[in-house]
């Protein structure tokens, strides 16, 4: 699994011009890609970096999600297995088909919420429309 993890002060994200979840920092917007032989356990794995990976300032030391209360706004994104290597267009192929994916970032989704996090979604497959505010600016990539 593959995550874009963005320090925000706001985050929403709207569908057919209906918000469908947003946040209010600081907060984390997740972006977040399934590959075909991710697991339960990975998404368990993203779920407990995403939650205590230090990404915040504090006094004398950086303070995660978890040490915050801080909320988080999960969005699939298939496209972070985009290959761009060859040619000018982009080849999907190391994306999880959605039956694949859609219960995967379910399951990082529900694995924060298990852990105590305060978490928003976007809507697995549809044409989303992301706004945020990068606090920094301020992007790490993530792995599992």
């Amino acid at each position: 699994m593959r995550a874009v993890v963005q320090r925000v002060s706001e985050a929403a994200v709207t569908v057919a011009g209906e918000q469908v979840g947003a946040i209010s920092g600081p907060g984390l917007c997740v972006l977040v890609g399934v590959t075909h032989q991710d697991t339960e356990e990975q998404a368990a794995a993203l779920a407990r970096k995403l939650w205590t990976l230090r990404l915040f300032p504090g006094d004398g030391t950086e303070l995660s999600c978890s040490d915050l209360a801080a909320p988080l706004l999960v969005i699939s994104q298939f496209t972070l297995y985009g290959d761009a290597r060859k040619g000018r267009r982009p080849t999907w192929n190391a994306a999880a088909p959605g039956p694949v994916a859609e219960p995967l970032v379910a399951e990082v989704v529900e694995r924060l919420r298990a852990l105590g996090a305060v978490v928003a979604t976007g809507r697995f497959g549809a044409d989303m429309k992301v706004s945020l505010v990068n606090d920094g600016p301020f992007t790490v990539l993530v792995e599992v």
